[in-house]
């Protein structure tokens, strides 16, 4: 299969990490083309394709410097097999002279949401749609399963291999715990500060980084803190993947569609309560972090590899 992967910004880096994933651990074959960027993370792009390129103050010189570009994206556009478009992109976008619409004659196609606050707020109209489409749908967390019940759950994913998100010696000198947050409001950021202050610890709180460096900076905390929502962010895997504590406050019904695909009943999360770090001092509560670590960098080995998860998305385009 020829795979497009289609998205106005990267979602946390899932369209890149999907894309390589595919590429290495399948024998199909997937790109990814982006029109924008949020809040300055760097994610690694694949063929970038931003508005500035048709502003007509660049000069012909310029132009041609896309040439090669827009005629990749031009090839990919006529011969892709699958159309995979994120957030809320769909086919009225535009890319650089080309119409989405314009191509989508034959393909197979699939939207995958990843928590965009108007679909939360809005689930019924993007339902009603895509059942009119007759398209599937793929969401990012099971907790959007509930405003989305045709769609699939598609874990997200992280390179557990890639040095970055893999457990180092490096640490902090004082304890740490690492928090990285989009939106402070919706994040929890003000309980974990309070907390954090009455236990007279550290807080890294990680904002507007590129995102090798925030990857970095938590490698040197002690603990990672998700959020309270009740399900689980891309900072709960690479929490894990690092060998790291996480704290998220996951609901039932997201607990038991991850320990379906997990395959196991026993959970990594730390659960929430702001007397947690009072006794980071002592010996016990440091071995506790050591061994607990360990067993969260195995449960991302063993139940959550990016191997596993794009066996599973390939298993889904099969059905479409």
């Amino acid at each position: 299969m020829r795979i497009l992967m289609l998205s106005e910004s990267d979602p946390a880096g899932m369209g890149i990490a999907f894309t390589k994933a595919i590429n290495q651990h399948t024998e199909h074959s997937c790109r990814l083309i982006t029109l924008a960027e949020k809040y300055n993370f760097g994610f690694e792009k694949d063929i970038h394709v931003p508005d500035e390129i048709w502003d007509r103050k660049l000069t012909n010189d310029d132009r041609e410097k896309y040439l090669p570009m827009i005629s990749d994206v031009e090839n990919l556009l006529k011969h892709s097999d699958i159309f995979h478009f994120h957030i809320l992109s769909d086919e009225s976008m535009e890319i650089g002279p080309f119409k989405v619409k314009d191509f989508i004659k034959g393909k197979k196609i699939v939207h995958h949401h990843h928590g965009h606050p108007d679909f939360r707020a809005n689930p019924d109209k993007y339902r009603v749609k895509y059942q009119k489409l007759k398209r599937k749908v793929l969401v990012s967390t099971p907790d959007l399963l509930l405003g989305m019940p045709p769609a699939y759950w598609m874990p997200n994913l992280v390179p557990i291999h890639n040095p970055l998100y893999m457990p180092t010696e490096e640490r902090y000198e004082e304890f740490t715990i690492g928090h990285s947050p989009t939106r402070l409001s919706l994040k929890n950021t003000a309980e974990l500060i309070t907390a954090a202050n009455k236990a007279g610890v550290n807080v890294d709180i990680i904002m507007n980084t590129p995102h090798k460096e925030c990857l970095r900076r938590k490698q040197k905390c002690h603990v990672i803190f998700d959020h309270l929502q009740g399900y689980y962010g891309v900072s709960s895997l690479e929490g894990l993947s690092m060998g790291k504590p996480v704290i998220a406050k996951l609901s039932d019904w997201v607990s038991i569609n991850v320990k379906k695909f997990a395959e196991t009943e026993e959970l990594p999360w730390w659960g929430w309560d702001e007397r947690m770090f009072c006794s980071v001092e002592t010996i016990n509560f440091v071995g506790f972090i050591k061994r607990t670590g360990e067993l969260n960098r195995d449960f991302m080995v063993n139940h959550w590899s990016d191997k596993k998860v794009v066996s599973r998305l390939i298993k889904f385009y099969e059905t479409l």
